[in-house]
């Protein structure tokens, strides 16, 4: 009845199952992979055919957790699995980063991805799981897809790097000062294609040496997908990329002139008009067939990736006059509103964010219902993205995935100086909003959200700062690194290279790539120019605040703590809470 596949190694501490063949047998691609006992099953379909008139890939990621899978019934008044949690948005965009860049260019048919938690361990984080089981079931599906990729979760403890640590070892990281890190890394066999990480203060050196650990410990499962594919893979699917080499021709002898003149303009807003301009004289002059093709998009993003690029490579100043090095003009201003607890406005050339901090009791702590247990958080980062920042109209509703993962990355780069919750006992509430952008909104957010904090007089362990990195990686070898990279940049770059970090260490690093031909070589300069980038940021934040004031905002609760002998609890309690109670109504304060 079943054509089961089953292929096993041992990695690491635990077994690593794959199987395929049992269950659901009608998607392209099932398997589900097994590491100690936890099991994330994944399910890959895709279309047959195009949408007509699509430009774009549609490729949707799922990450679902069960709480059945660990054995519990979902909390609250709604017993039902209900909309994504931060974990599993921030999961599904984890497995959605390294694949992505890896579908044949060209390709744009429909492809959904799910992956569900049938069984989590509490020990074996089911994150690196899904990712192991999606690359596998992209591998055996047939869909085109240049792959696979492995995924490791690296920890640094006592000097030593450690291969997928537990959960409770990854579980407030801020509370362990034996773990350092928690860095995710994806990749094929040959480059390395996505990093996320939550760092404490770790050297250029030690972040580039975990990804080089992870990706060596990845290489084991890449030739188990292998292992796996050979046995049950299906047909490849007979996809040709389309040829639009003479749409490309017509679309750069219409508009080339103009695109480069659109591109020599600085200012953002002048820009974006002038590249619509010249993109409708090219479509003004194209036949009804040429303005039917649904490679039309392609050609002109290669047209207009040509220009930005090339100049870049041949040492020609940016599309804003910068060389790749330098750093767009710095404001920092904190106090920026009267009424709350602390701000800041930091401004960085075109991209601006407004970041406020509030200041709660443990009343405030947000309540973390997961599958491992429940948990509390003092810290939390909320990060906003209206349409009005980029210039556009657009609907405004509930944080997307975007909004979340921004937000998470200003969190991981934020929470490594906070204070000792029994040093400061506050719930730290900060909101980045973003009123500008053009490039890295989330490094500005970083950095607004270290001032925010000062100003509301959290003692900071030191400020931190990000800077965002891009790259331009040629054909014929040629790269560039580019320091503080603009919205542009990121579109037709080659990679979005995030660090984030005090003047003694990186605290996060997040990474994506568009090429599979990263080398160390290259992750070593992005790094040192980060470095510098970021100590530029720090000396400009400088100039409006170095560390956290001793005065609160009158508007911010006062937080006093006094350790009672254990014999005089029961006075102080009073017979039924009664001088509790009379305390709290005389003084009003809570106790």
């Amino acid at each position: 009845m079943f054509d089961e596949v089953k292929k096993s190694i041992q990695w690491g501490q635990e077994t690593l199952t794959l199987e395929t063949g049992k269950v659901a047998r009608q998607a392209d691609g099932s398997v589900i992979a097994t590491l100690g006992e936890t099991s994330v099953m994944a399910n890959v379909t895709f279309a047959k055919e195009p949408k007509p008139g699509q430009d774009f890939f549609p490729l949707t990621v799922h990450y679902q957790e069960k709480y059945y899978a660990a054995g519990k019934i979902p909390g609250g008044f709604f017993k039902r699995e209900a909309r994504p949690s931060e974990k599993e948005t921030l999961t599904a965009r984890l497995i959605d980063r390294p694949i992505r860049p890896l579908f044949v260019p060209g390709f744009k048919h429909e492809v959904l991805v799910m992956c569900t938690v049938l069984s989590h361990d509490l020990v074996n984080d089911p994150d690196i799981v899904a990712m192991i089981a999606a690359s596998a079931a992209l591998t055996i599906s047939g869909v085109p897809f240049m792959g696979p990729i492995g995924a490791a979760r690296v920890g640094f403890a006592n000097g030593e790097y450690v291969l997928n640590p537990e959960v409770q070892d990854m579980d407030h990281l801020r509370s362990n000062p034996e773990q350092r890190l928690d860095l995710v890394v994806a990749g094929t066999r040959d480059a390395v294609m996505m990093v996320e990480s939550e760092a404490y203060e770790l050297t250029e050196a030690e972040m580039l040496g975990a990804v080089k650990f992870g990706h060596e410990a990845m290489q084991p499962v890449i030739d188990l997908i292998i292992d796996l594919a050979e046995a049950a893979a299906k047909e490849p699917f007979d996809f040709q990329a389309p040829d639009y080499s003479a749409l490309y021709a017509r679309v750069k002898s219409l508009g080339e002139a103009e695109m480069r003149a659109a591109y020599a303009i600085r200012d953002k807003g002048e820009r974006r008009d002038a590249i619509e301009a010249a993109k409708a004289k090219v479509l003004a002059g194209l036949t009804e067939d040429e303005l039917a093709d649904t490679a039309l998009g392609s050609a002109l993003k290669k047209l207009e990736s040509g220009i930005l690029r090339g100049g870049i490579i041949d040492g020609h100043p940016r599309i804003d006059g910068r060389d790749t090095r330098t750093v767009r003009p710095i404001d920092s201003e904190v106090g920026f509103l009267p009424r709350t607890h602390g701000s800041a406005l930091f401004t960085r050339g075109e991209t601006q964010a407004l970041v406020v901090t509030t200041l709660g009791t443990g009343d405030d702590e947000q309540i973390i219902d997961a599958l491992h247990g429940n948990s509390r958080s003092n810290f939390l980062l909320h990060y906003n993205f209206p349409p009005y920042s980029v210039g556009e109209v657009g609907r405004v509703g509930s944080p997307g995935r975007r909004e979340i993962g921004h937000g998470k990355l200003a969190w991981r780069a934020l929470q490594a100086v906070l204070p000792a919750a029994t040093d400061f006992p506050y719930t730290i509430r900060v909101v980045s909003e973003i009123t500008e952008s053009n490039g890295s909104s989330s490094m500005a957010s970083v950095c607004g959200g270290s001032l925010s904090m000062m100003d509301a007089g959290v003692p900071l362990k030191a400020p931190v700062a990000g800077v965002a990195m891009g790259l331009i990686l040629e054909e014929d070898g040629r790269w560039a690194v580019l320091t503080d990279i603009l919205g542009d940049e990121d579109h037709l770059g080659d990679m979005d290279f995030k660090v984030a970090g005090t003047e003694n260490g990186i605290t996060s690093l997040q990474m994506d790539i568009k090429v599979a031909g990263i080398t160390p070589e290259i992750m070593e300069q992005a790094l040192a120019q980060a470095k510098d980038g970021r100590m530029h940021i720090l000396g400009e934040m400088a100039k409006a605040l170095t560390e956290g004031r001793r005065e609160f905002s009158a508007h911010a609760p006062r937080i006093e703590t006094m350790t009672i002998p254990t014999d005089k609890i029961r006075e102080v309690i009073g017979s039924g809470g009664k001088v509790i109670r009379e305390i709290v109504e005389t003084s009003g304060a809570k106790v």
